[in-house]
């Protein structure tokens, strides 16, 4: 289930809270999505990312990666196929 944190509009203040870019409000970041949320480009919506460890995992079967990390001008990025 994907949260406020993985959304593009999220804007975080600190670790406890956020802002919604569109709305203006404070929002925690493990918030359910919104009707308006997009995901953003992150390691673990990757098909090049593998998870190793709880909060670690490689990209490419190579490089160390987390799935938070942000994967915006990742020129390998490529959305896991949603089934």
């Amino acid at each position: 289930m994907s949260t406020c944190s993985d959304c593009k509009f999220y804007l975080p203040v600190d670790v406890f809270k956020g802002i919604c870019k569109l709305s203006r409000k404070d929002i925690l970041p493990d918030d359910a999505f919104c009707n308006k949320a997009e995901k953003t480009a992150k390691c673990k919506f990757c098909s090049n990312y593998t998870p190793d460890k709880e909060f670690l995992g490689k990209c490419m079967s190579s490089t160390l990666a987390y799935p938070d990390m942000n994967a915006a001008s990742c020129v390998d990025f490529k959305w896991i196929s949603q089934n």
